[in-house]
């Protein structure tokens, strides 16, 4: 557990102008930040204890947020 928390621009520091770019032009990509922003905030105040929850259902949202960065690399990888 590492308490830090994964944003995006953290996640793909050289990848920021097209990321935002892409959140005005493309629904889909949108949709996919907003959802793993939503997933990393919940995870990140799980992991800090702000807000427990059962270690399962962090591990769940752990593999949400994986999975959607790797949407959105796959995204980025082609931009």
């Amino acid at each position: 557990m590492t308490h830090t928390p994964h944003e995006l621009a953290e996640e793909f520091p050289d990848k920021i102008e097209v990321m935002s770019q892409l959140k005005q032009t493309d629904a889909h990509f949108a949709r996919l930040a907003d959802a793993y922003h939503e997933i990393n905030r919940t995870v990140h105040r799980a992991e800090t204890n702000v807000e427990p929850m059962d270690e399962l259902a962090e591990t769940r949202l752990r593999k949400q947020r994986a999975a959607l960065k790797d949407e959105i690399w796959g995204i980025l990888s082609g931009h």
